[in-house]
């Protein structure tokens, strides 16, 4: 498998992006990759899923850099931004490479900016396989990613760093963004049978049972995976969940 480092400079952003691939001429289908808050395209779990994409589909895979995220120079984390980025990659993906057919793979809270795109603008990907994805995004941000401590702080105007492998600022204007975006409400029933949703029977980030309510009230098939946590660090829950999603790709 061959990686190749690159930007996209598309509708005034510069998104940082990473293509894993055989040949690049003969790129038939692209999965796009979404990682989760505090996260970056450098992401193993997207590499797993990279290798074994290609052995089994000869899919490639391209994973990139949300706003405030990795090695992405923006300081203020705005919805509309991380929409923006979304389009110049799926823009740039049809032209670079041809066309291709497109897939959409993304965790947590790259599942919910991935579920809004579609619903704001209509679904662009074949098929979409989202895990653990953060559909109350504002109860996941203020109940299990921040304290309460910091939650007062920000609702008092003033800024803190919460996340994982990167730390974000978080700011009263971006909980607001979030709180008015009621992904539940909506209706994601057109593309019912497009969506795959994964979540780990230990997730302790994001809530298995409203992400299960979630597909339940959207008819799209929901497939939990015993004893994974939301980063699926145990290996063999990841290759459960990487099989489970090429299938569905197949």
């Amino acid at each position: 498998m061959k990686v190749q480092d690159y930007i996209v400079s598309r509708n005034g952003y510069n998104v940082s992006c990473k293509l894993y691939y055989e040949d690049r001429k003969a790129i038939r289908g692209v999965v796009l990759f979404g990682h989760g808050f505090g996260g970056h395209k450098d992401n193993r779990a997207a590499e797993r899923f990279a290798q074994r994409a290609l052995d089994k589909l000869k899919l490639c895979t391209v994973t990139f850099n949300w706003p405030c995220h990795g090695d992405d120079v923006r300081k203020k984390l705005r919805l509309d931004d991380c929409d923006g980025y979304l389009t110049a990659m799926i823009e740039d993906i049809r032209e670079r490479y041809g066309a291709p057919a497109l897939y959409a793979y993304a965790t947590s809270f790259g599942g919910f900016l991935f579920l809004k795109y579609i619903s704001d603008h209509g679904s662009p990907f074949v098929r979409m396989a989202l895990r653990c994805p953060a559909v109350d995004l504002y109860a996941v941000q203020t109940q299990r990613i921040m304290t309460p401590e910091e939650l007062e702080r920000v609702e008092k105007g003033k800024e803190v760093a919460a996340g994982f492998d990167r730390k974000v600022a978080i700011d009263k204007t971006y909980l607001d963004e979030i709180r008015a975006v009621d992904l539940m409400s909506r209706d994601f029933t057109p593309w019912m049978d497009d969506v795959l949703i994964l979540h780990g029977t230990r997730d302790e980030i994001v809530p298995m049972d409203t992400v299960r309510r979630f597909a339940d009230d959207q008819l799209m098939e929901f497939v939990p995976i015993e004893n994974a946590d939301h980063r699926f660090q145990d290996p063999r829950t990841m290759d459960e969940a990487i099989k489970a999603i090429l299938e569905f790709f197949t």
